[in-house]
């Protein structure tokens, strides 16, 4: 089952006072992105929050652990009924956001040029 619109729509509306969260579409799911950092993972309709210490604690044990899709790492699963709260949610992505090492640069690479 693939993740409604819908979802995307309903989740980024709860994070509405992150002001740099965004959604982008990836193989038929959605990553959820705060300053250029990968957070969470939407897929079927369910929220794979990236799994931080900060995280764990401020969550105590509301959620569990698994993984996204077949072969990820698992994630913090959130509970539907916990996005109701849009500032407990809020907070828990700034923890996590906070937690995570910026985005490696990718190196370009240069074209070979034959003369």
């Amino acid at each position: 089952m693939a993740t409604s619109q819908s979802f995307v729509d309903y989740v980024i509306d709860q994070l509405q006072s992150v002001p740099t969260i965004r959604a982008q579409k990836m193989f038929g799911e959605y990553a959820l992105y705060c300053n250029n950092k990968v957070v969470a993972l939407i897929c079927d309709d369910q929220i794979f929050i990236k799994v931080t210490s900060p995280g764990k604690t401020f969550v105590a044990g509301n959620y569990k652990e698994a993984p996204p899709y077949p072969g990820a790492k698992p994630s913090m699963l959130i509970d539907n009924s916990h996005l109701e709260d849009h500032a407990w949610l809020c907070s828990l992505i700034r923890i996590t956001e906070n937690a995570l090492p910026m985005p490696k640069v990718k190196k370009s690479k240069a074209k070979n040029k034959s003369s």
